[in-house]
């Protein structure tokens, strides 16, 4: 065979061989759905922030290596069910579900694609995980232990406002979860030797009128659950306890920030942050059967002294010296 005829059938037969299987393979840019609660990134702006800032930590910039599919529920939880079917007909790599409604969705739409759930009080009790320490499904994340901390807040409350009874606002929509945290509420306030009266809101416009209906009952204070609707109209809540000279305990900062009194519980921007550590796990291998559920480990304390002179109340100096942050 001569030269030049050598070098082409060379050349021919390099051009059949199979290419090694790292090089057939175009490395996917991963996908990532998120369910949330209120209605567009605006809204959710802090936590959505906190997320990416997580993802970039780790190495992932949206669009460049990382691509985030977000749906907004608007506050209708009903909407999680179709978002949810749509995340998974998209076929992500990881479904971030915010808040229970939302994982409970997500849990419905696929047992294939791992879901990380972020802000779910009792994921046990609500059969998303088989326990804390081996979850043993396609879910795993972050609780806020919003039941754990029902007695503390309350506690922190009576101290702060020296009012033994309160109303409880709570969001029907939400029916296991509104009912578990009624129960624990009036649970913890008895031991505290509080009277708690439960109101529920159903929709933002309820807000004014359960307000002025709780002035006619002569109740002097009120608490609110950490529930998306009521944290989407933190500034309307504000807004009407100050109108009605009402303190009012919560427990997200993001209200204490808006006007409300004051806020016990984790830092909700941190879980954000650290759920990002579970998809780049995920992404990397790690299964959510072998993920243990976090808890917070870190809870802040937060009193609006400004909305304190507003109410004419004296918040004892000894709890503003316990305070993690004093708003002035």
């Amino acid at each position: 065979m001569r030269r030049r005829e050598f070098m082409m059938f060379l050349g021919g037969a390099a051009a059949a061989w199979p290419l090694p299987a790292r090089a057939q393979k175009t490395k996917q840019i991963p996908k990532i759905g998120v369910l949330w609660h209120a209605g567009n990134e605006q809204e959710e702006a802090p936590y959505l922030n906190a997320l990416r800032q997580g993802l970039r930590d780790l190495g992932y910039v949206e669009g460049h290596n990382m691509v985030l599919e977000n749906r907004f529920a608007n506050e209708q939880y009903e909407r999680f069910n179709a978002q949810a079917a749509e995340l998974a007909a998209l076929k992500v790599h990881v479904l971030v579900a915010v808040t229970r409604s939302a994982a409970i969705a997500a849990q419905r739409a696929t047992s294939t694609i791992p879901i990380v759930f972020i802000l779910v009080a009792d994921p046990v009790a609500n059969k998303l995980v088989a326990s804390f320490n081996r979850p043993g499904g396609n879910l795993t994340g972050l609780s806020q232990m919003a039941l754990d901390l029902t007695g503390k807040r309350l506690e922190i409350f009576k101290e702060a406002i020296g009012i033994s009874r309160l109303a409880f606002l709570v969001n029907p929509a939400d029916r296991q979860y509104a009912r578990v945290m009624v129960e624990e509420t009036e649970s913890a306030s008895r031991q505290l030797q509080m009277t708690i009266k439960p109101i529920e809101i159903s929709k933002p416009s309820d807000l004014e009128g359960a307000f002025s209906a709780m002035v006619q009952d002569d109740i002097k204070a009120v608490s609110v659950i950490n529930d998306a609707m009521f944290w989407n109209e933190r500034k309307q809540i504000a807004t009407l306890a100050l109108r009605h000279k009402m303190p009012s305990m919560f427990a997200i900062r993001a209200h204490v920030d808006d006007g409300g009194l004051i806020s016990y519980g984790p830092s909700y921007q941190a879980l954000f942050h650290r759920a990002a550590a579970y998809i780049d796990k995920i992404l990397k291998g790690e299964t959510p059967a072998d993920l243990p559920v976090e808890r917070p480990t870190k809870f802040e304390l937060v009193i609006n002294l400004k909305t304190a002179r507003a109410l004419g109340l004296d918040v004892p100096p000894m709890l503003l010296a316990r305070a993690d942050e004093v708003i002035d």
